[in-house]
């Protein structure tokens, strides 16, 4: 079984704004060093970003705005760890500690991303979506129950019934939701709201990416400061999930739909 929501989904809403955020920084800087951490919901938004790079009130404002609507947005920006910092200083380290695994997509997922997907395209307003076997489960806010009932016959189709959704429904937090980003290869490590720096992002692209060339699970583990992870500079590790993340449109774009 495996679950999907959209990107209008509150917590996703929040992958979004620390995703743009990233980007933000991004455009300051090559390599910057970012962690974001976002809470929203019921008209608020609080942000706690950690990084080496500034950031105004408007310049967060703007993206909150875009992505989320114009809500209060409550913001801490401060300094990233000097410890931390060091160990990025001379060269591209590991970021942090952490264990990582990838597992090659089954049909079953891109099954269900694409049932996601074609009815986002219709209905772009919060939504959540389980395919169990041959049971899918449609929860798809701000459509006629009955008219996605004509378009997908055999599915269990908004239960409770017809539903608004959105912010002021649910909150939304970042990392809430790795299973619909990353079916099976889910970790501890959250993939939204960090630079590449960090192992969360781009060890878990890296180990996504090479289970679905080998078709085989990979796992692998890492410590702060390694400078060779699965037996490859860690910098190139960073290059391939940096590589990954351009193609995309950068790190917003990460946090909509992806890893599939």
């Amino acid at each position: 079984m495996i679950e999907k929501v959209n990107p209008a989904h509150p917590d996703k809403l929040a992958d979004r704004v620390a995703g743009a955020l990233v980007d933000l920084a991004y455009k300051k800087n090559n390599n910057p060093k970012i962690a974001v951490e976002v809470l929203l919901g019921h008209g608020i938004c609080h942000i706690i970003i950690e990084s080496s790079e500034s950031f105004t009130q408007k310049a967060v404002e703007k993206i909150v705005f875009r992505i989320v609507g114009e809500v209060k947005v409550d913001l801490l920006v401060v300094t990233q760890d000097k410890y931390l910092a060091n160990n990025q200083k001379d060269k591209i380290r590991c970021g942090d500690n952490g264990i990582f695994r990838g597992v090659p997509l089954r049909s079953i997922d891109k099954e269900l991303s694409k049932i996601a997907r074609d009815i986002y395209l219709k209905y772009p307003y919060d939504g959540k979506y389980i395919l169990d076997n041959d049971k899918l489960i449609i929860c798809q806010s701000n459509v006629d129950s009955s008219k996605l009932k004509k378009e997908y016959p055999f599915a269990v189709i908004n239960p409770l019934g017809d539903w608004i959704g959105g912010i002021n429904t649910d909150s939304g937090a970042v990392n809430r939701k790795l299973g619909s980003d990353m079916a099976e290869s889910v970790t501890g490590g959250g993939l939204h709201g960090k630079d590449l720096s960090k192992a969360d992002v781009s060890i878990n692209i890296y180990a996504f990416l090479k289970a679905q060339e080998s078709g085989k699970i990979v796992e692998i583990s890492c410590a702060i400061g390694d400078e060779y992870v699965d037996g490859k500079p860690y910098s190139d590790i960073v290059e391939i999930a940096r590589k990954y993340i351009n193609n995309l449109g950068g790190f917003e774009k990460l946090a909509e739909w992806r890893l599939y």
